[in-house]
Formats: structure tokens, sequence, C-alpha cells
């Protein structure tokens, strides 16, 4: 280990520096949270159908009664013998819905599985979220491929839907507090791509990532 050992003085002239730059970033990061609401909406049009645990359902029925929706698409297909790892550490990580219902916001998650396959692995997860099976285009006419993964936002006004916000790959690490918690740590994610000290051990990205009932004892 090569990191430098300082007095306490020193220590917080360095963390002044750095906190400095962080509010910096928090206040690029709201402007840049304004601009995405300021973003136009395209009204959708197509009729889309899911399979949920009451029945047949609309994606107007998906947002439950409130204004907002937002939609987590999970990678998982039907028989699948290795659930996405990714996304496992993701939905992991979503809050309380409570906490955004409070604010006239549903959350559910979709995937192409069938439901009795979704169920049974939400069961396994843990997860207490509200997650349905999607049979036909939705995923890819939001950008998401045929499976996923990455989110995507409604709103209603009245009976029209429309379409506000979608993101993925990286863009979803917003939803994801273990990325937070490790880059503050000094070791950062370990992760080939970071710019660390020599002494930290790095891996490449995507491998070490695993279902939280999967990882070694």
């Amino acid at each position: 280990m090569t990191q430098a050992i300082v007095d306490p003085k020193t220590w917080q002239a360095a963390r002044d520096a750095l906190l400095a730059e962080e509010k910096s970033l928090t206040r690029a990061q709201d402007a840049l949270a304004a601009k995405r609401r300021q973003m136009p909406w395209r009204k959708v049009d197509q009729p889309y159908h899911f399979i949920t645990a009451n029945g047949p359902a609309t994606l107007a029925d998906l947002f439950d009664g409130r204004r907002q929706l937002i939609i987590y698409h999970h990678m998982l297909r039907a028989a699948d013998p290795a659930p996405c790892p990714g996304c496992g550490l993701l939905v992991d990580q979503l809050p309380n819905l409570a906490h955004l219902h409070a604010r006239d916001t549903t959350l559910t998650l979709v995937s192409r599985a069938p439901l009795s396959e979704i169920e049974a692995f939400c069961a396994r997860m843990g997860w207490p979220l509200p997650w349905v099976e999607t049979t036909d285009g939705f995923n890819a006419d939001f950008g998401m491929g045929r499976h996923g993964p990455g989110f995507t936002v409604f709103i209603r006004q009245g009976n029209a839907i429309f379409h506000s916000y979608a993101c993925t790959a990286r863009e979803t690490e917003r939803t994801t507090t273990i990325w937070g918690l490790l880059d503050m740590t000094p070791m950062g994610r370990q992760e080939l791509w970071q710019d660390a000290p020599a002494w930290v051990p790095q891996s490449p990205p995507y491998e070490w990532w695993n279902l939280h009932d999967a990882y070694p004892n």
C-alpha cells in the first residue's frame, strides 16, 4: 500500500477541497435532472397487454390509480437457467414502494417470462414488488430490445398516457445504492475500468456480480 498518511489538519484540507468538487457535481446533477423533467413527451397510442396475478391488464391498469408509472424491464426469460445478476443487483436495491406512492408514483417490473416463473423467482429473491408478464412488443417499442434491461417512465393526463423518459446500461446506476456506497471507499468498485491505486485488487465488471443467494459463503 502506498497511500499517503497525513496529520488531521492536512487530511481536513484535502477533504475540504474534494467537498467543493462534490458540491459542484451535486449542482450539475440537479441541473441535469431539471433538463430530464423538461424532456418532451410522446403519446402512447399502441395498446399493450400484460398478464398479472389478477388477470389481463393494460398499460393504464399498471398505474394502479396513480399519475406516474416507472417500469423496470427485468431480463428474466422463460425457463431462465441463469437469471441476470445485474438485474438482481439492481432490484435488490429498489426502495420500499410506499415512498414512491406518497409522490403519486407507481413502480412495477415487466418480463417476458411466464407469470408463474416470475412469481417463483420473485419469491426466491424475497422481493415484495409488483411484477408482470409482457407478451407483445412493449420492451422493444421503448428501446429495451426484446428483454431489457432498463427503465421507462410514463405519465397520465386524464385517459391519455405519455412516455416521458427511458434509460439503460450505466444510466440506471442512480437507482443502485451499492455503487454510491462503494464509491465512498478507498477500494471503490474494484473493477478494472476504475482509476484506483495500484494496491487495489480489481476484476472485470459484471463477472463478480451475482444473485444475492448465490455468492460463495
